[in-house]
This record gives structure tokens, sequence and C-alpha cells, in this order.
């Protein structure tokens, strides 16, 4: 190299690593980009040198690339540093650090950056019981810091990547591997795994829902760092990968508070160029590993940025003297052409849409109803046994007046045990003297023990006993000193059943795949890339039912082209909120005034009065839908289902003998994860051998529709239970759809007369004329309601500060998209690296933002790095998943929002086709969804009411008949036990426009207030991060340059 003409000798670079990692291609890339500059002489030293070869032997050089791999000797590395003291980019000694996640752990909290909450289970030996560790079934506890599942275990080694997670059994239990990539996949899941392994020493800490995404984080120096964001492989373990059979990636932006912990993370190590994991979780980031030197993969953008910042540190290192400035053309681009950038997007951004001519869908929220289920079921007896008394105080503390709630594993299995010692080995004569109330308790104690052998397997997650203390006595205390309360006797109620059957679980999947492929406009199956590249902000909530998380799940996997088991897929993607999305309590008064009017109506014969309403809008009238002959139906519902519980009772008898014969009390059944999960497939060996579908035997068969026979008309007070009706069309449908094969005679009639009352009264329990639905709906909803209006100001918010901020930057170009904070480290002009990466204005809108008052992640795209043509464009995506009660809470609110005292005189915003569609669908079946779609027009100005529109949707979900015989799908799909779902109708004219702003007038009277909305909670162990000391701060500051040895042979 010259300077003034005189010839000088160039920087001995020195590459001092195992030859398989100095031929990656980025490193390879990145040496070449430094030759380019022509200042530097890049020396190879060799697996030979390294390793044989005595250090002052090997070749001096000015500064080295020194890190560790497998095989690597460090500390020779270290000690030719001390005799030639080179530069070093990153320091050695530190390298030890890496090795040992505890210290890797330890350093992180010394310097003030976040971490997961975590523990240390410590091991000398194999196997070593620990007294400060405990394990139960859902939680581990260290030290006395509990950890509930989901928990992360990780081996204190570093080089070890055999990661556990281990999931509660709410969820399904099991255990999912997390390993270096091996083909496709990066993990794998063991669901009959549910116990910790103990043949080392671990971390254990707290899993943190990230959304399904992990981002990776390459700093060249504290000053630059690049992220990167992909598919978590705690989802489904499947590796994304692009047309050349890469791992897809895409560069997200850092928010300020990340920039600080990447430089932070790089002085603390004193490894300029280092990568570590990022969490992002709650609105706050963690770092959870440092992995030390990393570079990214198949990014020219980034080799072109590491080169010059790296370029820029030996100079200042080694001569000073020169300047460190780029050239307006870099050197290896001079002679070619302009290199187009790889990104990692190589299947093309042709694949993405358009959404019109001015006009970009920017929300996406729906509120879906569950998937197809078992029938839900209650069983209520009375116990004096002391066995199950003792078993009451055992989980309740010892309370007599307390009432236990049994759920987890160990509880109910502790009850089935004393269940088995209680049920009689064989059914009491029914001839002989026994007290019919003895022979209903034991027939009641049965069935519990039935239930709960169900499956072999308690997952937690659709069996739940309550026991109620009723009676007490007071006894002398085991001590003698004194009296105390013993209870008598208590209340047993047991609930099961309503899971998600094979068939909910295939509905939901289509489902999500429907969704995926239909409700973004444009992109069709590029919904997937629309996700991938951090455009698409998806939350998903869910209820605390079982059946409707599993639903969520489902739909997800379709939605997002998932694969593997819904556990993991749970977890990772599924928030519950049961708040928002459970509960009838507040509405319970209104109700009960409702189902009371209703009876009165069916049970009296009573004709709505028609005179003061308008004929062509009979949805006005009292009990609208009610069938005119509905108390001519009701004698002829109970005869129909006393038909049909006789056949199942015969069916049940012949089972109850055969288990008498083989005496399979104290038989444990085998392991069935699907009890949990919903079933995938028919289980058609139950099928061809005429046993009911799925794990339902005949013993429980039979106890369901005997239930139903009894609550339906009590024939000593001659009175007809309407509330039991939708529960009978229920049972119908299930067998009608999943043991037609039992050819129960008179099932198909049975379930007409039931679809007849059932769609008069299921409706009407929600109100029983459009002012009650009104005010009903809005209590049951108000949550809910609340959140989506939340969810449209923020999207609304977001566009108009894109759009300010474009027509801001058009209008004046040398206005800054973003502030100074957001400008990530370059050297340019005096110090400043020409052509500076700046983030975009969506890195301030993201985690340093509230979202949704509820502090949700986000990920944002870094447009200067990414192959896509639209990476400003941003959609979210907003999915509830409950029950029928919210779905029908919702609609009414919809429908009939305008008849509310503050807002008469408005027009409706479901038009009166919309109305009359409504009236004529009877029943919001299993997958029925609500979507609202906000469009944005962006040839509209920015204050006028209509650049922002609300896109009204609705399906009724799988509502076809299990005798429809006309529809070829449906008869096909009949065959697999599930039904077609009907696809979207509007509730708007075509063309019609429903601003924003009048969806928001309409929803507010209704809708709790975003003040009201609990405020986020900061996550555990991370408040210290935003109370650094200044003695802190001044040690980090003074750790940079890090190198032991770049003053004696530096500058």
């Amino acid at each position: 190299m010259e300077d003034d003409g005189v010839p000088r000798t160039k920087i001995t670079l020195g590459v001092c690593v195992m030859e398989k990692k100095a031929n990656l291609g980025p490193m390879l890339q990145i040496l070449e980009r430094l030759q380019a500059f022509g200042e530097f002489e890049v020396v190879h030293f060799g697996d030979k040198v390294i390793l044989e070869d005595p250090i002052e032997s090997w070749p001096i050089c000015d500064c080295l690339i020194a890190f560790y791999s497998t095989g690597y000797p460090l500390k020779r590395a270290e000690d030719y540093a001390a005799l030639r003291k080179p530069f070093l980019i990153n320091e050695l000694e530190q390298q030890h650090l890496l090795h040992d996640r505890r210290k890797v752990y330890e350093r992180l909290e010394m310097y003030g950056i976040p971490v997961p909450r975590y523990a240390l289970v410590n091991r000398e030996y194999p196997n070593q019981e620990l007294d400060y560790f405990a394990e139960e079934e859902d939680f581990v506890e260290v030290h006395g810091n509990r950890f509930w599942k989901p928990f992360v275990e990780k081996p204190i080694d570093g080089d070890d990547h055999s990661i556990m997670i281990y999931y509660p059994s709410s969820a399904g239990g099991g255990m999912k591997e997390l390993f270096r990539k091996v083909g496709n996949r990066s993990s794998e899941f063991h669901p009959e795994v549910r116990r910790v392994r103990r043949e080392g020493s671990y971390i254990y800490e707290e899993f943190m829902p990230t959304g399904g995404t992990d981002v990776k984080v390459y700093t060249v120096g504290p000053e630059y760092a690049h992220a990167e964001a992909r598919k978590s492989p705690v989802v489904d373990g499947v590796v994304m990968r692009n047309l050349d059979g890469k791992e897809v990636r895409y560069p997200v932006l850092l928010t300020p508070t990340e920039k600080e912990m990447a430089r932070e993370v790089c002085c603390a190590f004193r490894q300029a160029v280092c990568g570590f994991d990022l969490l992002r979780c709650g609105g706050r980031s963690y770092v959870c590993d440092v992995n030390g030197w990393s570079f990214v993969k198949n990014s020219y953008k980034y080799y072109d940025d590491t080169a010059c910042v790296l370029r820029k540190m030996f100079l200042d290192a080694k001569a000073p003297h020169l300047s460190s400035t780029i050239p307006p053309t870099l050197p290896w681009k001079v002679n070619e052409p302009v290199q187009q950038s790889e990104g990692l997007t190589r299947q093309g951004s042709g694949i993405i849409g358009t959404f019109g001519q001015s006009e970009e869908l920017r929300c996406v929220i729906a509120v879906i109803r569950h998937g197809d289920r078992t029938p839900k079921q209650k069983v209520k007896l009375k116990v004096t046994e002391e066995k199950l008394l003792n078993l009451m105080l055992k989980y309740n503390g010892g309370r007599p007046r307390t009432e236990t709630k049994l759920k987890s594993a160990i509880q109910l299995q502790d009850l089935l045990d004393a269940t088995r010692i209680l049920v009689p080995r064989t059914r009491p004569d029914r001839e002989s003297d026994s007290e019919a109330d003895d022979i209903e308790h034991a027939e009641k104690l049965r069935q519990v023990k039935a239930v709960l052998e169900e499956g072999g397997h308690f997952s937690g997650i659709y069996r739940k006993v309550q026991l109620k203390p009723l009676k007490w006595v007071k006894v002398v205390k085991n001590n003698g000193e004194g009296e105390e309360e013993r209870p008598t006797e208590a209340l047993m109620v047991l609930k099961y059943g309503g899971v998600l059957t094979h068939a909910g679980r295939k509905q939901a999947e289509e489902l999500g795949r429907y969704f995926r492929n239909n409700m973004y406009p444009g992109e069709g199956t590029g919904l997937l890339r629309l996700h991938s590249t951090y455009r698409h902000d998806l939350k998903i909530y869910s209820s605390d039912e079982g059946r409707v998380q599993m639903s969520a799940a489902a739909f997800a996997k379709g939605l997002l082209d998932l694969e593997g088991p819904l556990t993991p897929i749970l977890v990772s993607l599924v928030s519950k909120d049961s708040s928002m999305l459970d509960g009838l309590e507040n509405a319970s008064i209104e109700m009960d005034e409702a189902k009371a009017r209703l009876n009165e109506i069916i049970t009296s014969a009573t004709k709505a009065d028609h005179n003061s309403v308008l004929p062509e809008k009979p949805w006005m009238v009292d009990g609208a839908g009610v069938p005119p002959n509905a108390s001519e139906l009701l004698p002829k519902l109970v005869e129909l289902t006393k038909m049909v519980t006789e056949q199942v009772r015969l069916l049940a008898k012949d089972e109850d003998e055969e288990l008498a014969d083989t005496s399979s009390y104290n038989v444990y059944l085998p392991y069935d994860q699907a009890k949990a999960l919903g079933k995938t497939n028919i289980d058609v060996d139950r099928i061809a051998a005429g046993l009911p579908c799925g794990s339902e035997g005949f013993l429980l068969m039979f106890a369901r529709w005997r239930k139903l026979e009894r609550d339906l008309y009590n024939e000593r007070k001659e009175r007809f239970d309407i509330t039991q009706i939708p529960d009978v069309y229920d049972s119908c449908k299930y067998d009608l759809l999943h043991n037609a094969h039992l050819n129960l005679k008179g099932l198909d009639e049975l379930f007409k007369v039931a679809q007849l009352l059932a769609d008069g009264v299921i409706p009407n329990e929600y109100g029983i004329n459009p002012r009650q639905k009104l005010k009903i709906g809005s209590k049951i909803a108000r949550r809910l309601l609340g959140k989506i209006l939340i969810d449209l100001r923020n999207t609304r918010e977001e566009a108009v500060n894109v759009a300010e901020l474009k027509n801001n930057q058009e209008n004046d170009p040398t206005f800054p998209i973003t502030g100074k904070d957001d400008t990530d480290y370059h050297s340019k002009c005096n110090g400043k690296f020409e052509g500076a990466r700046r983030a975009s204005f969506t890195s301030d809108m993201s985690l340093d933002q509230d979202d949704d008052d509820d502090k949700e992640t986000k990920y944002r795209l870094d447009p200067k790095y990414a192959n896509v043509r639209t990476p400003d464009r941003h959609v979210r995506t907003r999915l509830y998943f409950t029950s029928e009660s919210h779905i029908h809470s919702l609609m009414n609110v919809l429908r009939y929002c305008n008849l509310d005292e503050s807002l008469q005189g408005e027009p409706g915003i479901v038009c009166d086709n919309g109305l009359e569609r409504l009236c004529r669908t009877k029943e919001l079946d299993y997958m029925s969804y609500i979507v609202l779609r906000l469009f944005e027009d962006t040839e509209v100005a920015l204050e006028d009411p209509k650049r922002f529109r609300i896109e009204m949707t609705f399906s009724r979900g799988a509502d076809l008949s299990p005798l429809e015989s006309n529809d070829s799908e449906a008869a096909s799909l009949h065959q697999e036990h599930t039904l077609p779902i009907m696809g979207p109708e509007r509730l708007q004219e075509v063309g019609s426009c429903l601003t924003l702003e009048m969806m928001e007038k309409m929803f507010r009277p209704f809708a709790m207030p975003a003040e009201d909305f609990p405020p986020p909670s900061i996550p555990q162990g991370f408040s210290g991060y935003f109370s650094k000391s200044a003695a802190v701060l001044e040690r980090l500051v003074n750790l940079w340059p890090f190198h032991k040895y770049g003053n004696a042979n530096g500058r």
C-alpha cells in the first residue's frame, strides 16, 4: 500500500481458526472484501500449524482472528497472543465463559443484561439426590423457586445442545427436545416423557412465549448489530427452507433498547464478532444464549457492512494515521455489475399479490367457535364414604368447610384408586331388597370410575372433579386436646367430555388453511411469506376450555402450514384469556329471565304478537324462531329419547357383563395421548368391532342418554325442562355423526324433533327479543368488544404514522426516517460509514411501544436487508377462539347495537339483507366465525373517515344436518365423521362503506374502555435492567477496546 507515494507494508491479518470454519462461505466473503481494500495481507494458519507446530513458529501477524470451535486448542492460541501481542478481534480468555451456561448467565446478570428467570441444579455425579430440588407433576422447585410447566431445561455445558421443554398436563403434557438441525428438523416431540433429566447438572428457566419466533443477533463491534428472525424450533421442529434448501431467516429491526443490549453483550464478553439469542416476550427482550463468533449467512449487504466495520477497527488499532473513510464505490464492486442482494427469499417476491389500485388490507379480526366435540357431561352425587372425604381434606389443606377441585393427574389418580375400592364388583339385582337410592349411588360411582379410567391417562384438559362439603360434625382431635370439625357428607361433581374430536381437529386445521388462502386479498398462499417476513403481526387468544385451546392450535397449524403434534403449537402460539373469552356470570340474571320467558312461550303454546311489528322483520318478535307447535313436540321428544336410551342400555348391559367377567377393575389401560388433543383419525378398529366412536364405551354412552331422559321430563311433577333441549340435540347430532354404525332406531327422527326445538331455544337463551339480546350480549362480550376496538385503533394509528412519515419524506428528501437512536453504527465521511443503515420508522413502534395495551411482541422487517417488494406494508391478525355463548353475544351486539338509547336514530351496521340472513340462520355451529377486516384507502385524505373501512362477514360453521343426502361433499365427509364448514356470508350491502369511525361509535357503549384493561405487568427479573447504577455504566464504557495487548503492539 502507498501513502503520499511512499510504499508501506500491508497489515497482516492472521486467521487462526480451524480450517472447517476458515473455509465457510461467510468467512471467505468477508476476507475477500477486506483484501479488496488493498490494505491487508491475510494469512491462514491451517490445522497442522494450530494443532502441531510450536507457537513460536506460528506466523507473526498484526491482527488476529481466533475463536474456539470443536477440537480447537484455545490455550495454545492464548499463549501465542501473549507472546506476539496482536490486535484481537475477540479476546481469547473470555471465550472459556461461553462453554458454561452458568457463567454466561452470571456474566449477563453482572452487566445488568436481562435474562429469563432461572435456577441452577448442580450435581456431582449422575442421579445425585439434592435436598433443594423437587419435582411434581407440573412444576420443579429449586431452592424454593418454583418453575411451572412449560419450562426449559438446559445442560450447563454450552456445547451440549440437547435442550428440553416440558409441557403442562393441561396442554397434554410431554416434552420437546431441541437440537442442532439434522436434515429438515431441529426438534422432536416426545409425548410420553414427563419427568426431567437427572444424569447431570442443568439450568431450569421460565419458558418465554415468543409467538413462535426466535431472534438471532450478530454484532460486529459494539456499535453494529444485525438481527434475523426465524421460525422457532419449539413450534413444530420443521426447518423452513427456501428453494435452495437453506433455512429461511428474515432481517428484523432492533429497538434502541435491544441495540444497547447488543452493545453490552459485546462488551461483557469482550467478543467483537458475537452472536446471541434474543427472546421477545411480553413487550420485553431477554438474552438466553451467547454463542461467540458468528456470521450471518447469505446476505451480501451484511458482508459489505462487516468488512467495512472490521477494516475500521483494524486501521484504528494498527494504522491510526490512515484514513478509514469508506471510498464512494466499494473496491470489490468497481469492475462488477451491481450485486443483487440474494437476501433470504430466493423463492422470489413475484408470489406477492396486490391489493388493488389504492386499498390495502390492514387488519383481520376473527372470533371463532371451537370445533366438533364430544357431548359435555356432568355427574352429581352425595358422598359419605370416609375415603372420599379424606381425599377432599388432603387437597384442601385440611379445611372441613372448604371446596376442593381435583384436576391434576395425581389428584385424579387418588380419586380413581378410592373409587375402585368403593365400586361394587357386581350390580345389585334390581329385584332385590336394595334401596333405590343405594342402587343409583353405586351406578354413579361406577360412572365416575369409568370416566376416570377413560383413555388410561389423565391429561388434565377435560376432566375435573369438585368436592363441596355439605355436613360437618365435631370430633375430638387425634391428640386428645380439644375438638375439631370433620365433614360427614360432600357433594361430588364430575365434569367431563367436551373434548375436541378427530373431526373437530380436522375442521379447525381446514379452516386455518381456508383463512390462509382467502382472507388476505392479493396474498393467496403468500400469507406464509407475509408471515415469515414479519410483515404479519399475528396473535391468537383462547378461552380456558381445552377444546377451545386445541381448536386454536389446530387452526394455527393450518394457517401457518405447521407440522406435528398440537401441544407445542398451543404453548408457543396461543395465549389464554379466560376473562375475555369465558364465562356467563355477568349476564346470569338476564339469561335466567330469558329462559323463564322462553319456557312460558314453549310450554303454554303462547303465540307471539305480530300486530305491532312489520311482517318483513320477523326477528323483532319475542321468541323468534320457536316453532308454533313446540308444546306438541315436547312429548314426542321425551318418547323418542326413551326409545334411544333403552337401546343403549341393552348395549351397556352386555359390555358391563363382559367387564365383570374379565375382572378389569384393576387393569390400567395403555396411555393414549389422543385423549387430550383430539384424535387425528377415526379409530377404524373400534368402528368395525361395533363399539362407539372415540373413547366412550357403552357404559358412559348409556349414562349420557339416561341423564338426558331423567332431566328432560320429571314424571312425578309432570314438568318439562326446556334447558335440556340443546343437550338432547347435541347428543343426537354427535351420535348421528360418529355412531351411525350402531343403527339406533328412532335416532334420526329424534334429531329432527330436537333440531326444530333447539333452533328456537338456543338463540333465545341469549335474549328473548332484540333489546334483551343486546343487553345480554353486551354484558358477556364487553371485554372482547373492548379488545377489538383496541385492535382497530392501534392498527389505524400505526397506518396513519406510516402515511405521515412517507408524506414528510416525499415532501422533504432530507427528512429523517428515524431519530438518532435508531441509526446503526457505520463509519461515514468523518468516521461514519457511508450508506449507513437506518432502521425504519417501525423500530420506534416496536417493543418500546404498548401494543393492544398488553405488550404484544412485534417483529419488523428491516427493509434495507430484505428482498421483498413491500417491506413497509404490515398486516395485523387477531384471532379469538371461544365458545357458542360469545359468538352469539358478539353477533347480537353487531346486529342490534343501534337499538341502544344512546344511539337512537343511527342506522344499523348490519343491513336488512344481513338481518334476514341471520334470522334464517338457526345455528352458529362448530367453527362458526365472525370476521372484521379493516381496509385503508391510501388515495383518500388522512382526515377523511372513509380512509378506513370495515368489512364484516360471518359463517354458520359446520351446520349441515348429518342426515343431509343431497350434498355429495357432505356425504363423503360424513364417512369421515365430519361435516363441511359453510363459507362466509356478507353482513353489508355490496358497495356500502362502514367507516371505522362509525364502527367505533356503535361499539363504544358496549365495550370495556381501554383504560379499564389491567396494565401489563413487568416480567419478573427484568426491572433491574432499568435501574443500572452509574458504576455499571462506567465499567461498560471503559471496557472497550477490550483486547489485552492492543496498546503494547498497537498505535
